[in-house]
C-alpha cells in the first residue's frame, strides 16, 4: 500500500522495517543546532561510504510552496495548516524517503512529525487528533532530540537574525511584545517536546554545549543505527 492510500484509508504507519536504508530524524526547536549538525553528519557519513539523502519540513513538491506562502500571509486556520503539513510529509515520504530507503540510503530528516505535532498541540489542537493524523508516517530507526533551554536559545536566535513570527507564537498568543511572546511560546513548546520525547523514545542530547561534544554524541548514536547496514563498513 502506498503512503497516499494509507492516508486516505486511515491505515497505520507504512512499514519500513525491511528496507535496506535507515531513517534518522534530528528534532529540536529553531536555534537548537539542527541545520549545523545535519550538514556535518551528512559529510561524516559520506566519508564512511554511506549514501545519504536529506529532507526537511515544507520541502515537498506537492504542498511545500503552499505552506511557505501561507506562512507569509498568516491567513490560514490551524486545521488547514495541520492538513497542509500532513500533506507535505506524506508527499515526501512517498516520493523521497521511501525510494531512498529502498535504495539503501541513510535518510537524514531535519524534523519529522514531532515538530509539527508539538507546534499544533501548543496552539490548542487535541493531542489525540494530531497523533492520529500522522499515524501513516513510518517509525524512524532513530530520533535524536537536540535539547536546549530558553535561556540558551534566546541569544542564539538573536544572533541568527532575530525572533520569527511563528517561532514566537505571535499568531495566537496575542502578546505584542515579541520577546515576551517568544519566551512564553518556546517554554510551552519545549515542554511538549519533552513529553513527546518520553512517549516516542527520543535519544535526548544536551545541545547547550559546544558543537564538538554534541556532534560526538550524535555520531556515537548514529553508528549504532547504521553499522549493520549491508555492504557498508563504518
Amino acid at each position: 500500500m502506498s503512503v497516499a492510500n494509507a492516508v486516505t484509508n486511515g491505515a497505520g504507519a507504512f512499514d519500513i522495517s525491511s528496507e535496506p536504508g535507515r531513517l534518522i530524524v534530528v528534532e529540536g526547536t529553531d536555534g537548537a543546532g539542527r541545520s549545523t549538525h545535519l550538514a556535518l553528519l551528512r559529510e561524516w557519513l559520506e566519508t564512511r561510504g554511506y549514501g545519504v539523502a536529506h529532507t526537511e519540513l515544507t520541502r515537498g513538491r506537492l504542498a511545500g510552496d503552499g505552506l511557505r506562502r501561507a506562512k507569509l500571509g498568516h491567513t490560514l486556520g490551524r486545521l488547514t495548516m495541520d492538513l497542509l503539513y500532513a500533506c507535505d510529509l506524506a508527499d515526501r515520504i512517498e516520493n523521497e524517503i521511501i525510494p531512498a530507503l529502498r535504495a539503501g540510503f541513510v535518510v537524514l530528516t531535519d524534523r519529522y512529525t514531532y515538530s509539527v505535532m508539538a507546534r499544533s498541540i501548543v496552539r490548542g489542537t487535541d493531542p489525540s487528533w494530531v497523533r492520529d493524523l500522522y499515524r501513516f508516517a513510518p517509525k524512524p530507526h532513530a530520533v535524536f532530540y537536540l535539547k536546549v533551554d530558553v535561556q540558551q536559545l534566546t541569544p542564539r536566535v538573536l544572533s541568527a537574525g532575530g525572533f520569527d513570527y511563528w517561532e514566537s507564537g505571535m499568531d495566537f498568543l496575542g502578546d505584542n511584545d515579541v520577546y515576551r511572546s517568544f519566551v512564553t511560546y518556546q517554554t510551552r513548546l519545549l515542554r511538549v517536546f519533552d513529553e513527546l520525547s518520553l512517549s516516542y523514545g527520543f535519544q535526548s542530547i544536551d545541545a547547550t554545549r559546544d558543537i564538538h561534544p554534541v556532534f560526538t554524541d550524535l555520531t556515537t548514536g548514529i553508528l549504532r543505527v547504521v553499522s549493520d547496514m549491508e555492504g557498508v563498513r563504518p
